[in-house]
């Protein structure tokens, strides 16, 4: 045992831990399988999962240090190497790809609420109108695969399949009027 892999307690009593970087190590969240509901389809190309749903459709493409494979009905992500690099971007494909198999089945959202006297917001078909205490109405346009909705004038939901877009276009509305 060398010093390296050994850690001595005050009392003198050496105790052994795992070396950095082995099989034991590896993402906790990259071992979990991602199971597939129904009604949703997977097709693994060229280095690119598609995954097909009833809310739409997603791709995401991940690098050779991972392998992805369906097997029954799961989606199985296995690191190439033991190697750190490899073991964060394990966990980090495995993430992605479990995010567009929910975002196409149940959809992303994220609940904004406008507070401050004589704010408001309505919605010009699909574009965003806000009031928010400037000489000039603030008028929001969402990308593809956004949409936007308003409640009692003051409750803005942002929906979508892709989760870093909704949460974009989430934070871009709030930076109109950042909070005090």
């Amino acid at each position: 045992m060398n010093k390296r892999s050994q850690i001595t307690l005050l009392k003198g009593q050496v105790i052994d831990r795992k070396p950095v970087g082995k099989e034991e190590n590896m993402s906790r969240i990259g071992k979990k399988p991602i199971e597939i509901p129904s009604g949703v389809e997977v097709k693994i190309e060229n280095n690119v999962v598609t995954v097909k749903g009833p809310k739409g459709t997603e791709s995401v493409a991940y690098r050779d240090e991972v392998k992805v494979s369906v097997v029954e009905n799961n989606i199985i992500v296995e690191p190439n190497s033991d190697d750190r690099k490899t073991g964060a971007l394990h966990g980090l494909f495995r993430t992605l790809i479990a995010n567009a198999v929910f975002g196409v089945s149940k959809g992303f959202e994220k609940k904004l609420e406008i507070v401050g006297v004589g704010y408001r917001a309505n919605m010009e078909g699909s574009n965003l109108n806000m009031a928010l205490g400037y000489s000039h109405p603030v008028l929001i346009v969402p990308p593809a695969g956004i949409t936007i909705s308003v409640e009692a004038n003051t409750k803005i939901t942002v929906a979508g399949t892709n989760k870093q877009s909704v949460g974009d276009v989430a934070a871009f509305i709030r930076s109109k009027r950042p909070p005090e």
